[in-house]
Parts: C-alpha cells; structure tokens; sequence
C-alpha cells in the first residue's frame, strides 16, 4: 500500500502509540491529520514529521465536547477530499476500587475513551466509506480482562471492543476495515502517570514501546484489501533490558520483547474491487499461542 496518497486522522497524537504512529505514517508519506488536547505537543509531532509527510495538520481538541468533535470534522471535510486512515488513540484512565471510584472520573472515562471513538467515527464513516478505508482502536489489554482498582477504565475498554466489533459486522461489507489492538503496558505519559499511583518506579526502557506497536499497526494497514487485521492481542514476554542475544522467530519482537499473542485475519471480500461482485465475507484466519 502506498501511504502518499492516504489521509490519516489520528487521535492522540501528541503522545505515546498515537505519536508513534503518526510519525511513523509521516515517514511513509502519508497525508497526517493530528488530533489532541495539547497543542504543543501536537507542533513537536508535526516538526518531526513534515519532511516526510505529504502534509501536516494540528487540530486542538477537547474529546468530551461535542461541540469541538463536530468542529474537527467539519474541518477535515473542507480540507481534505475525504479520510482513509482514521485512528483513535486517545484515552485517559483513573484507578480505584469500585467502593470508592469517584462518578465524575467514569462519566470523563467514558466520554473520552467510548462515547469520543463513537461519535468522531460516526461523522466521519461517509469519508472513510467512499474511500474504502480503515479505523484502527487502540484499546488495551484491559478491555480483555479487568483486575482490581480498574473496573472504570475497564468498563470503557470493554465498550470500545464492542463498538469495534459491531461496527465491523456493519462496514466490511462496504470495504471498511476495523482494526483493534490490544497492546500491554507501552512506555507513554499515560503509564507513568499509572506507575505514579500505584506507587512504582516508572522505567520506560523495561515496557513495551509505542513505536514497536505503531510498526505492527502499519503492517496490518499495509495487508491487501480483501483482509482484515481484526484483533491484535500484545503481551510483554520479558524486558528488553533482558535481551541479550537475538533469535529469529515468527512471532516474536525481540527489540520490544513482546509476542503478538493473538492475529485474527478475516477474508471479508472474494473478488477484487474492478465491478466484479462482493462475495460474502468469511473467516480465514486463526490464532497464534
């Protein structure tokens, strides 16, 4: 897939997988719409990404306003002829038991990471559908299974997968792919700042990194039209401070000392799109251990 001539929404931007994506669909040359609450951050990504990228645009964004995501769209479509990337890694998380878990940080949970993914997909499928283009949730191991002091953020995680899984039963049809990803603890902001009230040293060089999770979303973009990536389920198998020699195996990023746990690839068209007919969609993929 040639990325120079793709347009690339992506939420989160200014930090973390989001970051890392952006910069990565830069250097491929990619057209990359930034979307996030610092404005600052969101100007370093663009600096670093404009000598590669087709164009760069920064949009300022509260993902709780309802007001400002109609904006944001409003603006993509008078700019942009349309989207064929559109990515949401915007999150923001709160721990705590549920006996004591503040309403007020759920409901702001809940309008970031569920109700923000949902309504920005929703004004912009008409453009990713004439395109026949692909979303991508970056969700979280915790949307798979909920420990203690996370029930709220969980909660939210759970709901993205069904929005997700939904939505795909709705679009494929069309030749919209919809890509979940389920990555582990990633080096970011947002893991320093769980680190810091679970009352843990933050070593980012110990986790999984954001650009490790941006290379093997690129790589499920890149699978030919016909396929889809589905789910991706990450988990961190040893440091990578603790590798020392490196072994070639299938599965197996031996920078990032993570396994892609999980690849479910489904065959969602039979024919190619030169007006022959769209066949049925059918599951052709399996799981990896």
């Amino acid at each position: 897939m040639d990325f120079r001539r793709q347009i690339a929404v992506i939420t989160g931007a200014g930090s973390g997988i989001g970051k890392a994506i952006a910069l990565e669909l830069g250097r491929q040359g990619a057209t990359i719409v930034l979307a996030g609450r610092r404005m600052e951050r969101l100007k370093a990504v663009a600096d670093s990404a404009m000598a590669t990228a087709t164009r760069v645009r920064c949009y300022q964004i509260d993902l709780t306003k309802d007001d400002e995501i109609l904006h944001l769209t409003d603006c993509i479509k008078n700019e942009f002829n349309g989207v064929d990337l559109l990515i949401h890694s915007a999150a923001v998380i709160s721990l705590g038991f549920l006996e004591s878990a503040p309403l007020d940080e759920f409901d702001r949970q809940y309008r970031t990471n569920v109700r923000a993914p949902f309504a920005l997909t929703q004004t912009l499928l008409p453009a990713l559908r004439a395109r026949r283009g692909q979303i991508v949730f970056i969700n979280s191991q915790a949307g798979l299974s909920a420990g203690a002091n996370s029930s709220q953020y969980s909660a939210t995680k759970y709901a993205l997968k069904a929005i997700a899984d939904s939505l795909r039963s709705e679009v494929n049809a069309c030749g919209i792919r919809v890509l979940s990803v389920y990555p582990g603890r990633t080096a970011s902001p947002m893991q320093s700042f769980v680190h810091e009230l679970e009352g843990k040293k933050y070593i980012p060089e110990e986790l999984t990194q954001p650009e490790d999770i941006a290379n093997l979303v690129i790589n499920a973009l890149r699978m030919p039209f016909y396929s889809e990536g589905g789910d991706m389920i990450i988990r961190d198998i040893v440091s990578p401070k603790k590798i020392k020699k490196q072994t070639t195996t299938k599965f197996w990023n031996l920078r990032s000392g993570m396994m892609l746990r999980r690849a479910i690839t489904r065959r969602i068209f039979s024919k190619p799109p030169d007006g022959s007919k769209i066949g049925e969609a059918h599951t052709t993929g399996g799981s990896y251990p």
